[in-house]
């Protein structure tokens, strides 16, 4: 029984600290603004970026937004801008990042069961300050 309790606590500490590393490896080390993640970009974060497009914003903080996925050439994300569709990211070029309150990618596969097909490169959603 002995046996077995040790390798219970061993194995909890094992857990612990991986998932401990893993939360600090996922929070960025902390540079991240509140509310931010991998999958969002908030308006805090943009401040520090300057007079830049959305699409240049998206370049410096997420460039793997705009990545092809699965292999999928030129399968670039769907833009929408407060819930229309707006075409594809190529269309971030006209909108000023101080323009934009919050941006957010959704994979292919959440993008197509909220919109429906034709989002092999995901989407992006453009919320702006209105």
């Amino acid at each position: 029984m002995r046996g077995q309790s040790s390798k219970r606590v061993v194995l909890l500490a094992f857990a612990l600290a991986v998932g401990t590393t893993a939360c600090a490896a996922g929070a960025g080390g902390g540079s991240r603004a509140a509310g931010s993640s991998s999958t969002r970009i908030v308006e805090a974060e943009l401040l520090d970026l300057g007079q830049v497009t959305a699409l240049q914003a998206i370049e410096r903080l997420r460039p793997r937004w705009l990545q092809s996925r699965a292999g999928i050439s030129g399968a670039a994300p769907v833009l929408y801008v407060d819930g229309g569709r707006r075409g594809d990211s190529n269309e971030l070029a006209s909108i000023r990042a101080s323009d934009v309150a919050q941006m957010e990618y959704m994979s292919p596969s959440d993008a197509t069961t909220r919109f429906g097909t034709g989002h092999t490169g995901g989407a992006i959603m453009v919320t702006t300050k209105r």
